[in-house]
């Protein structure tokens, strides 16, 4: 095995998206993040009653946006009729191909009552031939996410999308992803097998860790930028 390491650790920045809400974006490198487009943490925040905010209509075209529920609650609509409720653990994994206009809003018992949101969403570039293919959703509830755990129970991974531990996700790609929410307890590891070529990314939220063989620590709200190899722990 290869293994990889951190080529580069990119802080986030706190700005604000949609309609107001809070969120941590790494800065976006390009080719070094490619076919990663965006990647923002949103909240944690605790909205008041009344207070939630979200994302009003907007267009995508060409790409792939990605968003995976840890608290609160998202009603999603597009332009052409469709609509869901996103809750805690669930993933959407919307192809926008040749173009969505959506809206991503507190649902209404939401917003009366107030409460904390917390989520990700990442955005992924589709290969030429692929940016005007028809949009397409996959919306997938949380008991539908696959997971695993480490013999030791010190390790959990939530399967969005690729690998890992031996299971599958259900999810399909359109080019070769692996995704995965991990839990470490102290003094858990894991060895991860990531594709040879393809860019590596460890975002860090709700704690730290050490990356690689040099034990190169990631704290809360950066994100590491990974060398080439067939495996990182």
């Amino acid at each position: 095995m290869n293994k990889r390491t951190i080529a580069q650790i990119v802080p986030t920045h706190r700005m604000l998206e949609g309609g107001g809400f809070p969120v941590r974006r790494p800065a976006a490198l390009g080719r070094l993040t490619d076919p990663f487009l965006l990647l923002d943490e949103m909240g944690p925040i605790d909205w008041p009653p009344g207070g939630a905010i979200g994302a009003p209509s907007h267009p995508h075209r060409g790409f792939e946006t990605v968003t995976y529920l840890l608290q609160g609650s998202v009603l999603h609509q597009d332009s052409a009729g469709n609509s869901g409720l996103m809750t805690p653990g669930d993933v959407q994994w919307m192809t926008a191909g040749k173009g969505v206009i959506h809206s991503e809003m507190p649902p209404p018992d939401f917003l009366e009552s107030g409460g904390v949101m917390h989520g990700f969403q990442i955005w992924v570039n589709l290969p030429a031939e692929k940016k005007m293919m028809n949009p397409r959703y996959q919306d997938v509830p949380a008991a539908e996410i696959p997971t695993a755990t480490s013999e030791d129970g010190l390790t959990k991974v939530v399967v969005v999308a690729g690998e890992s531990l031996g299971v599958s996700a259900v999810i399909d790609t359109v080019i070769p992803i692996t995704y995965l929410h991990i839990s470490l307890l102290p003094g858990a590891s894991l060895n991860q097998t990531l594709e040879d070529g393809l860019n590596g990314l460890v975002y860090c939220f709700g704690g730290a860790l050490q990356v690689g063989e040099g034990n190169e620590q990631v704290s809360d709200g950066e994100m590491a930028i990974l060398t080439d190899g067939d495996e990182v722990t």
